[in-house]
């Protein structure tokens, strides 16, 4: 999930009774998507791609320009590691120990 702040524990007690939100909470497993690497991300990088490449010429050619990249299959290179999330973000990607 991303960092809306709706994906954050303490909003299921803002909607719960306490026992219900921990109930909720204990069968949830979060994983957070970095702010630089999130499908929000994604998302405006493929419509500033879309912008430089088309969006000046006529509109008719934006669905053009869409065949063409999902026929080319365009993939987001994801650089953004786990091990560079714990090393940036300690908080929402802990190291966990071994018992």
């Amino acid at each position: 999930m991303d960092n809306l702040n709706t994906h954050k524990p303490g909003s299921l007690y803002e909607v719960f009774e306490p026992a219900e939100a921990r109930r909720l909470l204990d069968k949830l497993e979060n994983h957070y998507t970095p702010k630089h690497g999130s499908w929000l991300s994604m998302a405006e990088t493929e419509l500033s791609v879309l912008s430089r490449q088309c969006l000046d010429h006529r509109t008719g050619e934006v669905g053009a320009w869409q065949q063409r990249r999902n026929d080319a299959e365009v993939t987001v290179d994801w650089r953004f590691t786990t091990a560079d999330a714990r090393i940036r973000l300690k908080q929402p990607y802990p190291s966990i120990q071994p018992c």
